[in-house]
Order: structure tokens, then C-alpha cells, then sequence
């Protein structure tokens, strides 16, 4: 079963031989050059280079005896000795550097003529200081065709290992040659036969794995009854045998488990249908998969004509459009705020109002397929509340008048009668007027937040800086806070933008704000009023380091008639965080709660930049 291995071993290995007998023969020519090279500097190069110091040294000699006839015996015989010890010195060289026919006996005869020539300098001192003229004389005859004869030697010496170089170099030339052609010819041969048999080996591997991807591609768009031939005995044919089985296996399991799909399938479109809430399924291009007849009936469209539909060609809101992408590309459920749930269609003079849901799908490898949208019919819950607000108002509206009547008999009672009850009546009138204090001031509570909830609070917007609004809460507040020793702490700078508010609503909630916070401070705490930019908007804080909210509590704290942990100082209405929250929201703000318990609480709020 290594048959195919085998194959492309043997193949490469033949390739690697071919290699390797290229590297050879390169080697072996490279060092023939090498040596060839080596041969001219050592045959050579010393024997020039000896003979051209002989030359210069014999001729410093001649030169050393010119000054000795001019008179300057003394320097002309200490130059002449010099160059005499330097002459022999390379004649010596000369002489073990013979490596080439004809150079001994030219070496041989130079060493003959320059020991005559030593000889006639010799007597030519003699002769220069018996007889000057005849010094002369003897050295034009002498001495001047001996130091000639010698310079000649010398570069006959010179000229021969000159013309042994050229002829050694030539010889390089050639074998340079004789390697290039060598190598390319060699070097080509392997070529052309790796490229053959690469050609060979990749229609080889191609052949079988080309069968194979064409079949995967088939398996992949759900034919199950292609087959891969196979031919041979090597790896690839037990990978077709093996990829044969596992598509048969493949096909059974697929007709083992398409009915049970279909099933599912048709069980989760019942359950769709028979929710009584609408639901709309939309893909990763927002194209409608599924929807039920109630989806159906609030858009207005038939089931069968909206799938495969772009959701905005069945429902036309940009928002909810926003959110459903929100949710795709985010892979969780949408931020929304309050109110932006909520989805009013109208029905010619009718109105429905349905609260939106929206989940992302995701599947077990975390890819986000779609998205499902959630309709909840909310309209009789939405009459039942603005009933229960009418109910409200008109009761609060009732209420009023009676309550202003006791509150002026109380006030009445305290100021004429007091004097003539007891202490025990008087103790009761003041629980009177406490409670008739406290019922007017929750009808007023009431009448207020009914007001803003049926959008008929009016609001006198103004650009404002929030350092006056802060500084006008913080002086209503300010005799409460010394009376209890609680440190007020203002951090909203001077240079904050004007923010478009109406002052006098703004003001009520950071007095609601603060007042909440003395409420739950000890004496000794602190209060702090913060303020800061935050990109368009005006974050303004209150701090307390007092007992904070209860984590159960805080989900619920702006919702109505709630109550967090009271002191012992008592607490209100339970309405003051509402009508906070509304009023926030009437502004084009949001406010939220930041709270540890036992290390104190932060309401924060924000409210637009003026333009």
C-alpha cells in the first residue's frame, strides 16, 4: 500500500542524484580552476617579483657608483653595500623559486654576472684612488656593460615568468569555460528532467484528487449517489475506497434523518401558528423565512405572499428596522428605551399598540442566522393604564377641594383653639395637619404625573446654564442639610454649556434628588451635586454616602409607590422618582441609578446641550 510513496521517493530521488552529481562536477572544476590559479601565483608571481627587486637594487648599485667617482666615496659605497645585501636577497629568492624550464640557468648565469661585477667594483675603488681619470676610463669599459648585462639578465628572468603566467592563465580561461558549458549542459539535462517528471507526478496526484473534489462538490449540493473510480493499489486509491464509503454512509444517514427534519419543521411552524402573539423570522438579509397568521394580520399581508420578502417591504418603520440590524450584528437583544418598544399601527380611525421583542438566533458554532421579531398586543393594557391615569386625575381633581377645606379648618384650629386643648387634643391636631400635609402633597404628586403621562404638562424650554440650576437646588436644600449636619458638596463647573431645560421642573428634580439623599444620609455624611460634558449632553449626579438602595429594589426604584429603605427620619409619596424620570424623558434625557447598599447611592441624569 506504499506504492505511491514509492513512487514519488524514487522520483525525487533521481532528481537529488542528478543534484547531486551537478554539485560534483562543479566542485571538481572549481578546484581545478583553483588550482590553476594557485599554480601562477606560486610558479610566477615570486619570480617577477624577485627579479623586478634585482633590477631596482642593481640599478640603485650603479647609481652608488657614479657617487663614488663624483667624490662621495663614503655615501656611494654605504648605498652600493645596501643595495648589494638586498640583491642577494632576492637572488636567493630567485633561486628557490625555480618551477619552470629555462629559469635555472638564467638564475645561474645572473648569479655568475653579478659575482664578476662585485669583483670589478672592487677594483674600480682601487683604481678611483690611485688614478681618477683611469677610474673613468674603467668604468665606461668595465663596469657600465657588466651592470648592463646583469639588468638584462634580470629581465629576461622577469619576461620569462611573464609569458609562463600569460600562458598559465589562458589555461585557466579554458577550464573556466570548459566548467561553465559543462555545468550548463548538465544542469539543463536535470532541468528538462525534473520538469518531466513533475509533469508526470502532478498528473499522477491531480488525476484522482481532481475525481475527488468534483464529487465532494456534488456531496456538498446533495447527491448522494456519486461514486469516485478506483484504479490502482497506492494511498490515493484506498482515500477514493474510504471517501466511497463514507458517502454511502452519508446517504443513509441524510435519508434517515430528512423525514425527522421535515417533522421538526412542521412541528415548529404549528407552534408559530398557534401562538396568539405575532412573530416574524427574518434571515442574515433581513428576507422574511416564516410568520403567522397574527404577524400576517397586524402587517395587513397574506403568510404565503411575505416570505422571502425584504422586511421593510412588509413592515415600513426605520426604527424597528434599526434595532432588528442592531440585533444581527451584535448578536443580542437590542437597547431600547422605554417607549421604543412599543409599535403603533393604525387601522384607519384605530389604533393598536403592540410591545417588541426582538431575539437574535444563534446556532451551536455561535453563527447568528437570523433574527426573530416578537408583536405582543399591549392595546387594552395601554386603555386599562390611561383609564386608571383618567381615574387617577379625576380623583386627585375630587380629593382637592376637601383636603384644601380640612387643611384651612386645621390651620384655623392651631391658630384660635390651640390654647384651649389639652395636650393630648393638641397632639392630635398635629397629626391632623401632618396627615392633611401629606394627602395633599401625594394629590399633588398625582395630579402632577398624570399631567405628564397624558402629555399635558407644560414646559417652558430655555437655554440655561446647569450651574444656576444647581445652585438654585442647592439653596432650597441647604438649611434641611446644616440642620443635620450633612456637608453639601458642589462639583459643577462655571464653563459647562447651556443645557435647553425648563428651570423650574429641572430645578424640582434635583430638589427631589438631594431630598431623597438627606433622607437616607446620616448626620455626618455628605451630599455631592456633580456636573460634567458628555459629548452633547449635561451629565448632573447626586451623591450620598448614605445606605444605599437594596439590589432587589433597584430594577423598580423609578417605578411608582416604591419605597427603598427607610430611615428613621421617614420617607414620601413614593411618586417623586416617577415624576424625576418623566420629567427627564419630557427633556429628551435619561436617568439611572448607581447604587451599592451600605456605601451609598448616585441618581444621574442628563439633559441636551442648547443649540
Amino acid at each position: 500500500m506504499r506504492t505511491f510513496r514509492k513512487k514519488i521517493l524514487l522520483g525525487y530521488g533521481a532528481s537529488l542524484l542528478l543534484i547531486i552529481v551537478v554539485l560534483s562536477w562543479a566542485m571538481f572544476l572549481i578546484l581545478r580552476l583553483g588550482r590553476a590559479s594557485e599554480s601562477i601565483l606560486q610558479e610566477n608571481y615570486r619570480s617577477i617579483q624577485a627579479a623586478e627587486n634585482m633590477i631596482d637594487a642593481v640599478e640603485r648599485q650603479d647609481s652608488a657608483t657614479l657617487l663614488i667617482l663624483l667624490g662621495y666615496e663614503q655615501q656611494g659605497t654605504a648605498e652600493f653595500r645596501e643595495n648589494e645585501t638586498l640583491f642577494l636577497q632576492w637572488l636567493g629568492r630567485a633561486k628557490d623559486n625555480i618551477t619552470i624550464s629555462g629559469e635555472k640557468e638564467i638564475v645561474d648565469a645572473l648569479e655568475k654576472g653579478y659575482a664578476g661585477y662585485l669583483r670589478e667594483i672592487s677594483h674600480l675603488q682601487l683604481l678611483y684612488r690611485s688614478d681618477r681619470t683611469k677610474a673613468a676610463n674603467a668604468y665606461h669599459e668595465v663596469i657600465l656593460p657588466l651592470f648592463r648585462s646583469i639588468r638584462d639578465t634580470c629581465i629576461k628572468l622577469r619576461d620569462l615568468n611573464h609569458e609562463t603566467m600569460y600562458a598559465a592563465s589562458n589555461r585557466a580561461n579554458k577550464i573556466s569555460v570548459q566548467a561553465v558549458f559543462s555545468i550548463s549542459v548538465i544542469g539543463a539535462a536535470s532541468v528538462i528532467l525534473v520538469i518531466v517528471f513533475s509533469l508526470f507526478l502532478s498528473h499522477l496526484i491531480s488525476r484522482p484528487v481532481t475525481a475527488l473534489k468534483e464529487a465532494a462538490l456534488h456531496v456538498a449540493q446533495g447527491n448522494y449517489d456519486v461514486q469516485v473510480p478506483v484504479r490502482g493499489s497506492d494511498e490515493l486509491t484506498l482515500l477514493a475506497t474510504q471517501f466511497n464509503l463514507m458517502v454511502e454512509k452519508l446517504k443513509q444517514f441524510n435519508d434517515l434523518n430528512v423525514g425527522r427534519i421535515i417533522a421538526e419543521k412542521r412541528k415548529s411552524e404549528a407552534i408559530i401558528r398557534s401562538v396568539d402573539d405575532g412573530i416574524v423570522v427574518v434571515d442574515d438579509n433581513f428576507l422574511i423565512t416564516n410568520l403567522n397568521p397574527e404577524a400576517a394580520k397586524i402587517f395587513g399581508v397574506l403568510p404565503e405572499d411575505s416570505l422571502e420578502k425584504h422586511i421593510l417591504e412588509v413592515m415600513r418603520d426605520e426604527k424597528l428596522f434599526h434595532f432588528l440590524k442592531e440585533a444581527l450584528a451584535a448578536g443580542r437583544q437590542p437597547r431600547m428605551e422605554e417607549g421604543e418598544n412599543i409599535l403603533t399601527i393604525k387601522t384607519g380611525e384605530e389604533s393598536r399598540h403592540y410591545q417588541v421583542s426582538i431575539v437574535p438566533m444563534r446556532t451551536p458554532s455561535g453563527v447568528i442566522p437570523g433574527v426573530v421579531l416578537l408583536l405582543r398586543d399591549i392595546t387594552r393594557l395601554r386603555e386599562l393604564d390611561r383609564l386608571k391615569s383618567e381615574f387617577v386625575m379625576t380623583a386627585s381633581h375630587e380629593l382637592r377641594t376637601p383636603l384644601t377645606s380640612i387643611n384651612m379648618a386645621v390651620n384655623l384650629l392651631r391658630e384660635s383653639a390651640a390654647t384651649k386643648l389639652t395636650d393630648q387634643e393638641r397632639a392630635l391636631l398635629e397629626a391632623c395637619y401632618e396627615d392633611v400635609q401629606r394627602l395633599r402633597a401625594l394629590v399633588n404628586d398625582l395630579l402632577d404625573l398624570s399631567k405628564i403621562e397624558a402629555g399635558k404638562l407644560a414646559l417652558a424650554f430655555e437655554p440655561v446654564q446647569p450651574r444656576f440650576l444647581c445652585d438654585q437646588a442647592l439653596s432650597v436644600i441647604k438649611t434641611q442639610a446644616e440642620s443635620k449636619d450633612i456637608e453639601l458638596i458642589l462639583g459643577v463647573p462655571d464653563d459647562l454649556p447651556e443645557v435647553t431645560a425648563d428651570p423650574h421642573k429641572i430645578v424640582w428634580v434635583l430638589v427631589n434628588l438631594l431630598a431623597n439623599a438627606m433622607r437616607y444620609t446620616q448626620a455626618g455624611g455628605h451630599i455631592s451635586l456633580q456636573g460634567e460634558r458628555v459629548g452633547n449632553q449635561v451629565q448632573l449626579s447626586v451623591t450620598d454616602d448614605g445606605e444605599g438602595i437594596p439590589f432587589d429594589l433597584q430594577p423598580r426604584i423609578f417605578e411608582k409607590f416604591v419605597h427603598g429603605k427607610l430611615s428613621d427620619s421617614g420617607g414620601g409619596s413614593g411618586l417623586g422618582l416617577a415624576i424625576c424620570k418623566e420629567i427627564v424623558r419630557a427633556h429628551r434625557g435619561a436617568i439611572w441609578l448607581d447604587s451599592i447598599p451600605g456605601e451609598g447611592s448616585t441618581f444621574t441624569f442628563t439633559l441636551p446641550v442648547a443649540v
